[in-house]
């Protein structure tokens, strides 16, 4: 066994050096390897951790068909321009025949394909919520560890509660628009409180104005931000119209964090709960590893949805099999 494992290091080592020296190729094999959880992602994931965690990650949310994908297009391209190299990890529905993500490699970004500063990974959401697919967090460290300045994650349209992104950026875009119905009050709390800054998109719009009122008005719902109020900023991301704003946005805000050591005080938590939820996916694991079969699973869920087992005594007893075993 331990031949095998060292075989498998041995391989991770030079695909991480690859990576690290700027090979697309090895940065695309690493993030397929950790995505489908071979046997070398953990090893993998180990390797480049040291190297991530100096990006600035920037997380853009909101309703399905607000624009989301062109804001991050736009966004990459300034960056690009100011000599800022970009990762962007575009999180897609899963489809139905190839449980894949539906828009692969995002059309309206392939023209930045050719561009050694600028990669782009869409991934499936394989059935998770929250808007982001399970690996998001180890896709981003990889990308990080390949040198990348800056980090986009655009989630899928989300609705409420579904605001993990809050988890894993260090800034958080909620993007609106225009004539959602009820607008703001549509999205309540919920996701009104993780956004540190509020992008207005299709601005030219009628009622953009009335979004930017709402939103005003919604602000003291977020009462996690300290003294930052995070600023509303109107574009028409199909244009380019008031992209250059929301760069400004994002910079002051990038300044703020690195001030009082804010920055510092959101990766802890944000490290707190990454591993609370490594503990729960490796403990499934090991649960899985000493016999819990999806036979058996099956089993119980019949005995308990038909009252003849305590869901309560039962979930103890299949953890004390894994400790004592």
């Amino acid at each position: 066994m331990s031949e095998t494992l060292s075989s498998v290091e041995r391989g991770v080592e030079p695909l991480i050096a690859r990576l690290r020296s700027g090979d697309v190729r090895a940065l695309a094999r690493a993030v397929s390897l950790v995505e489908n959880d071979a046997a070398s992602a953990a090893d993998i994931l180990s390797g480049c951790f040291p190297y991530s965690g100096r990006a600035l990650r920037i997380g853009i949310t909101g309703a399905p068909g607000a624009g989301k994908s062109t804001i991050v297009d736009k966004l990459a391209r300034q960056y690009r321009g100011a000599g800022v190299t970009v990762g962007v990890i575009a999180i897609d529905p899963t489809s139905p025949f190839t449980g894949g993500a539906i828009l692969g490699d995002r059309i309206r970004m392939q023209e930045n394909l050719g561009d050694p500063g600028f990669y782009v990974r869409s991934m499936a959401t394989r059935g998770s919520l929250g808007g982001l697919a399970r690996t998001t967090a180890d896709v981003a460290s990889i990308v990080e560890a390949s040198g990348k300045d800056v980090i986009l994650i655009e989630t899928v349209g989300v609705g409420q509660d579904e605001i993990d992104i809050v988890r894993l950026s260090d800034i958080t875009i909620v993007v609106l628009v225009p004539g959602m119905g009820d607008d703001v009050q549509s999205l309540k709390a919920g996701i009104m409180e993780i956004a540190d800054i509020f992008v207005v998109n299709k601005s030219d719009r009628e009622g953009a104005d009335r979004v930017e009122k709402e939103v005003r008005a919604m602000q003291s719902l977020a009462t996690s931000h300290g003294d930052w109020v995070p600023p509303v900023v109107k574009t028409v991301a199909s244009s380019g119209e008031g992209i250059d704003r929301l760069n400004e946005a994002i910079a002051q805000m990038k300044q703020w964090l690195e001030t009082d050591s804010r920055m510092e005080a959101r990766r802890r938590n944000y490290w707190r709960e990454r591993i609370t939820e490594m503990m729960r996916q490796a403990l499934m694991r090991e649960v899985r590893r000493h016999g819990l079969s999806d036979e058996e699973l099956d089993a119980h869920a019949v005995r308990v949805a038909g009252k003849l087992e305590d869901p309560y005594r039962l979930v103890p007893e299949l953890v004390a099999r894994v400790v004592k075993s």
